[in-house]
């Protein structure tokens, strides 16, 4: 049967699939465009599902915020290798399935659509185009009063959120400069009283031990242990107990209070949440 270079070249517009297989799937279609398309969907689905066991250790991470501040979503696009994760295509369709996600009514960012098609098929596609296991490994849509700051890290492989409230006219700038402050030296708790009772038990009992170790008594060995917990631990893991990366000798929480100040109101940070390729 002949097939037309012309379709062959539609087809592949329309679905980005390989030549080959848009010749293919117009043969098996006997020329029938349409049927030739949902050939090429089916072949997707299982591709994708061929793949799907395999380790994604690369990708990007996209974020979309409103125009009011007050809604984010975000994506986290993983693939199999770094060639493919530095594919602008790749991060442009990232990008779309964030800002897609946006105005979603859903945090389920495969059931989103894209000019009609679902992001779903969007990546199995992809995975027949790419030849690799794609997967959105997460995604989120936030959507509250409280104003939003995005930062995106130049390998786009990292992003932090950040939540604040208040009346300050400098309350984004203080969002956006502590999502960078996120994304150097990830946090894992927004405040102290956030930290669970069984992991300061915990860490206790390891400064306690080193202490012995050292040789101190077990009285003065949970003193040292208490001082650790609150000029190292705290300092490392929580946000608002970090010293600031502007200017290490306040911490966060200073720094915020004096921003407050200059913006004449308040600051308030809410939440923060953060994106990293790799990591779950």
């Amino acid at each position: 049967m002949s097939i037309s270079a012309l379709d062959v070249k539609k087809l592949r517009a329309e679905t980005d699939a390989p030549i080959l297989e848009c010749r293919s799937a117009l043969q098996e279609a006997d020329n029938d465009f349409e049927k030739a398309k949902a050939i090429l969907r089916e072949k997707g689905k299982a591709a994708a599902a061929k793949r799907q066991d395999r380790n994604t250790s690369e990708g990007v991470v996209a974020l979309a915020v409103s125009d009011d501040k007050t809604v984010v979503a975000g994506v986290q696009l993983e693939c199999e290798t770094d060639f493919v994760a530095r594919n602008e295509d790749f991060l442009k369709t990232a990008e779309t399935m964030a800002q897609a996600l946006l105005t979603h009514d859903s945090e389920d960012v495969l059931t989103a659509t894209i000019d009609g098609k679902s992001v779903q098929a969007i990546v199995e596609e992809a995975v027949l185009k790419i030849r690799e296991n794609i997967r959105v490994v997460k995604s989120f849509r936030l959507e509250s009063s409280s104003k939003k700051a995005a930062y995106i890290h130049h390998d786009k492989a990292k992003a932090v959120i950040i939540e604040a409230e208040g009346t300050a006219d400098n309350l984004l700038d203080v969002a956006y400069q502590l999502a960078i402050q996120s994304v150097a030296f990830p946090p894992e708790f927004l405040n102290k009283e956030d930290v669970p009772q069984d992991i300061i038990s915990k860490e206790m009992e390891i400064e306690t031990q080193r202490a012995i170790n050292d040789g101190k008594s077990e009285e003065i060995a949970k003193n040292i242990a208490t001082g650790r917990i609150n000029k190292e631990y705290y300092k490392r893991v929580v946000l608002l107990e970090q010293p600031f990366f502007k200017d290490p000798s306040r911490s966060v929480a200073q720094y915020v209070a004096d921003e407050a100040k200059s913006g004449n109101g308040t600051i308030n940070i809410v939440a923060f949440k953060r994106l990293e390729v790799g990591v779950q």
